[in-house]
């Protein structure tokens, strides 16, 4: 027990959680950052739009597995926060927000930025709270960070209203909560998917983000390689396995390479592992061959059977599940002949798109852009991913493809523009001594732009890569397919991207010509090395998307 206020008692805790940074905008002084002020340890990190400090805060949790934090004022602040914590939501990111509320003594007389915070944001977080007395923060705190970290990871919002906060009173002590409990599988189910999998001819591995959260990196790799059976990938689940690994197919859904397509809607066994198995991730559920068997893995009971209906679906930790599973399985001399073919058929498509993507074709296309990326920035690099037709492209691999574990930051299925842009900020922060590189269009850009001052307030040199149509590509396809009818998705006035980097304090620079690409990557990542971010604008064609998205588009009009 110690005496002390009840924001001193929420830094108290967040110091005991191991939290580095907190990402926001303060309000009164009084709330929260007058108490930061004494904790060297975590660092306030100030940005310029309350949404952007909440998807770098999703970002910095998605890149280390671990909480992240942001905070807003009342109000208009914390309806700010609404995107960011719908998308964590999505992608299953830890992030605890923290806001003030009004003095209770003044609830409903109608007090300056009153609002219903609470109701505003339960529908977009596992539990939001308005905390009661000081007394209570320590139990708040602990329980925000257990349901965040445990089960299915997400986001948890507190209110903690001002009489609440700046009270002084005397406070339990913390204790910091325990994360990622594990769960095992039932033994019988384990060996029931067993069975379908020693008799499968064309095995798939589906990893999704859950399967990386849980660590299941090696578990995932010893099964496809003892199986002979590619793997494939949601967007969340990129950086499982390194996609230069012989049996890394690619990602699923509307993010299918040509090899992808085929291998999924042949196989006769799927193995999900903790994918969510949503609508882009399936191609509307289309994509699974009628008569393929199904297993599902997945900590939370919510998403078994919630799409496709699987032939065993078994509860608990990836990591755990998939170990007793290896365990069951004897190895087959047809499953080595199986490894053979599919690293063949994989080695075939990396030929193919390596000279696909050499392409000298104007406009830049975008699958070059990203080809150039992985050429340059290479191993120890984390690319974040933006929402768009152009950008979809840093989806497709081996397009570009990941080759460091977890070094892939994808939005849940909201896409919410401008996570990626601001998202950057918040993995550069957490990882250092990687290289940060998002790809974005030029409409998501344009939404978050105020805070690249930001990157370089905080020293964070990440390089955004701007695939410039002039347009808001995705919308402007859909205009196309209605017979050219274009409104209000052409940027007819657009900002000078380089001269915005030189007022920003970025390196910057336009290239229109593929010859260019490689030098202007190369100047950006060693202004990245000297601690400076990049801004390179990269004319595109407007009207190219990969095959995966064609496939699904082609699926769409037959229905």
């Amino acid at each position: 027990m110690a005496v002390m206020t009840g924001w001193e008692a929420v830094v108290s805790a967040l110091k005991a959680e191991g939290i580095k940074f907190v990402y926001g905008l303060p309000s009164s002084p009084a709330d929260l950052y007058d108490a930061l002020y004494d904790e060297p340890e975590i660092e306030a990190v100030m940005v310029r739009h309350e949404a952007a400090g909440g998807f770098m805060a999703m970002a910095e949790a998605l890149a280390t597995g671990s909480p992240a934090v942001c905070f807003a004022s009342e109000g208009p602040g914390v309806a700010h926060l609404a995107a960011p914590l719908l998308e964590s939501l999505a992608a299953c990111a830890p992030v605890i927000a923290l806001s003030p509320g009004v003095d209770r003594r003044k609830d409903g007389k109608g007090a300056f930025q009153e609002t219903d915070q609470v109701g505003l944001l339960k529908p977009v977080t596992k539990w939001a709270v308005s905390v009661t007395n000081p007394e209570k923060i320590p139990w708040v705190i602990h329980r925000a960070f257990s349901l965040a970290t445990n089960g299915q990871p997400g986001p948890v919002y507190i209110e903690i209203p001002r009489n609440v906060g700046r009270a002084k009173v005397e406070i339990p002590d913390y204790v910091p909560a325990k994360r990622n409990l594990r769960s095992m599988g039932d033994p019988k189910l384990i060996a029931e998917a067993a069975e379908l999998v020693a008799q499968a001819e064309r095995p798939v591995i589906v990893a999704g983000g859950g399967a990386r959260r849980s660590g299941a990196h090696e578990e995932v790799q010893t099964l496809a390689e003892l199986l002979g059976a590619p793997i494939m990938t949601t967007p969340s689940g990129r950086g499982i396995v390194p996609e230069d690994h012989p049996l890394a197919f690619g990602q699923v859904g509307i993010y299918r390479n040509r090899l992808g397509i085929d291998t999924y809607e042949s196989a006769d066994l799927l193995i999900t592992v903790g994918s969510r198995n949503e609508e882009f991730q399936t191609g509307a559920w289309t994509h699974k061959a009628e008569d393929a068997n199904f297993i599902q893995i997945d900590i939370e009971t919510f998403e078994l059977s919630r799409n496709w209906i699987p032939d065993v679906a078994v509860l608990g930790d990836a990591k755990l599940v998939l170990a007793a599973l290896l365990e069951e399985l004897e190895p087959q001399p047809q499953w080595a002949e199986r490894k053979a073919a599919n690293a063949a058929k994989k080695r075939e498509l990396e030929q193919a798109v390596e000279a696909e993507c050499l392409t000298d074709e104007v406009p830049i296309r975008s699958k070059r852009v990203v080809y150039e990326i992985n050429q340059v920035f290479g191993r120890e690099t984390i690319m974040v991913h933006e929402n768009g037709s152009q950008d979809l492209w840093s989806y497709y691999s081996p397009y570009y493809k990941v080759l460091t574990k977890n070094g892939d930051i994808a939005p849940g299925e909201q896409t919410c523009m401008g996570m990626g842009v601001m998202g950057a900020v918040g993995v550069k922060l957490a990882k250092p001594n990687m290289n940060v590189v998002c790809v974005t269009g030029d409409g998501a850009f344009q939404m978050y732009n105020q805070d690249v001052p930001t990157a370089v307030q905080y020293k964070a040199p990440v390089t955004w890569v701007i695939l410039n149509s002039f347009s808001l590509g995705w919308p402007k396809r859909g205009q196309t397919d209605l017979g050219g009818r274009y409104i209000a998705t052409d940027f007819k006035v657009q900002p000078d991207f380089v001269l915005m980097a030189q007022a920003y304090k970025c390196y910057g620079e336009r290239v229109e010509r593929p010859e260019d690409l490689r030098g202007a990557l190369t100047r950006a990542l060693e202004a990245n090395k000297q601690g400076q971010p990049a801004i390179i604008d990269v004319i595109v064609d407007e009207t190219e998307v990969g095959p995966g998205f064609v496939a699904y588009e082609t699926a769409k009009k037959v229905k």
